[in-house]
């Protein structure tokens, strides 16, 4: 009878928030509300560069989603960059204030990707690689017909001009700073629910999700629409830092490699890889971005190098090494004795 004593105590138990994942998430957010004073904490250059920064964590974010967890590759996620921007044109030469345009024309892009997606998702592997680049060309050159945009020669976020410069380097921060929040708390929450659990299955093997009984589907149509909308609110904010619009830097497949990029380095399928790979790129751009085409080279042969000899990535690399369990995604089982014994993690 003595086992009846011991029950409760010594009995391992399964839970998501270690000590280690509830002090990080606390530093985490510590950290978003220093950033929230930025532009009075920091020069004008600072600021301006800090807003790109999180427009790349943006991307890459949802490039990671639509392919680490969708098993989704698209190398045409340009085609919702810079419908975002475009859109973003339309909406405000309608008369709709500057800075709600942008989300704005998120949500537009968003449905514009429903029905896009519908035919898209028939395709599997690099049929729908593909696919989507013959999208972003078709957008193109549909937007280039536009003639508010002129063409090649471009239109330019003339509203602006409204704000003081001061004024606007302040609203484009704190709206790429909260995009930024908004899309990464959206995805968390996504990851530790049955979406997340249903993405991992499909990435895992869909033909065996679908047996079991995940909507592959719809659980892909909900993955590509929240990458499309997250890539054209980065347009749209990247509209607002340059300014201007000219359709073929939009809609240049650049962006999706500067994605891949990112995620490739940081680490694919997993939450913190591709914020990692962004703080390193954003770090080699800042560094070698005035070495035009070398630049370019250098950031393609680095992709290819991880691809080959670091498939997991810097963060899962890491991850799979030390187990750090930074963030509260995963189950772990823990004993009074030994503390963490292992667990599935969603990522």
């Amino acid at each position: 009878m003595s086992g009846a004593g011991d029950l409760g105590g010594n009995d391992p138990r399964v839970e998501r928030w270690t000590p280690r994942a509830a002090l990080f998430v606390a530093a985490a957010l510590a950290m978003l509300g220093v950033l929230a004073f930025g532009p009075a904490l920091f020069s004008a250059g600072v600021t301006e560069r800090l807003s790109e920064l999180f427009i790349y964590v943006v991307l890459a974010v949802m490039w990671n989603v639509l392919a680490g967890y969708g098993g989704l590759v698209s190398v045409g996620q340009q085609a919702f960059f810079g419908l975002g921007a475009y859109v973003a044109i339309r909406l405000s030469a309608a008369g709709v204030s500057v800075y709600p345009a942008l989300a704005l024309a998120a949500l537009v892009v968003g449905g514009l990707a429903l029905p896009i997606g519908e035919v898209m998702l028939r395709l599997a592997g690099g049929e729908f690689a593909i696919g989507m680049w013959v999208v972003a060309e078709l957008a193109h050159l549909l937007v280039n017909l536009d003639p508010l945009v002129q063409g090649e020669t471009g239109t330019s976020l003339i509203a602006l001009d409204a704000f003081g410069v001061a004024a606007r380097r302040a609203d484009t921060y704190w709206a790429a700073l909260a995009a930024m929040t908004l899309l990464l708390a959206l995805v968390f929450l996504m990851l530790r629910g049955r979406l997340g659990t249903a993405l991992q299955a499909i990435r895992d093997d869909d033909v065996a999700a679908a047996s079991i009984g995940v909507r592959v589907l719809a659980t892909k149509r909900v993955v590509f629409v929240l990458a499309a909308a997250g890539a054209a609110l980065a347009g749209a904010l990247w509209l607002a830092t340059a300014i201007t619009f000219q359709p073929r830097a939009y809609f240049s497949v650049q962006w999706t490699a500067y994605m891949i990029f990112m995620t490739l380095v940081g680490g694919l399928g997993t939450f913190e890889g591709p914020v990692i790979g962004a703080l390193l790129f954003f770090a080699v751009e800042t560094a070698f971005g005035a070495s035009g085409v070398w630049y370019l080279v250098g950031l393609g042969a680095a992709a290819l190098g991880f691809a080959l000899f670091a498939p997991r990535g810097v963060w899962g690399a890491f991850a799979a090494r030390f187990s750090p369990r930074l963030l509260p995604l995963g189950y772990h089982v823990v004993t009074p004795r030994h503390g963490v014994l292992g667990g599935r993690e969603d990522t």
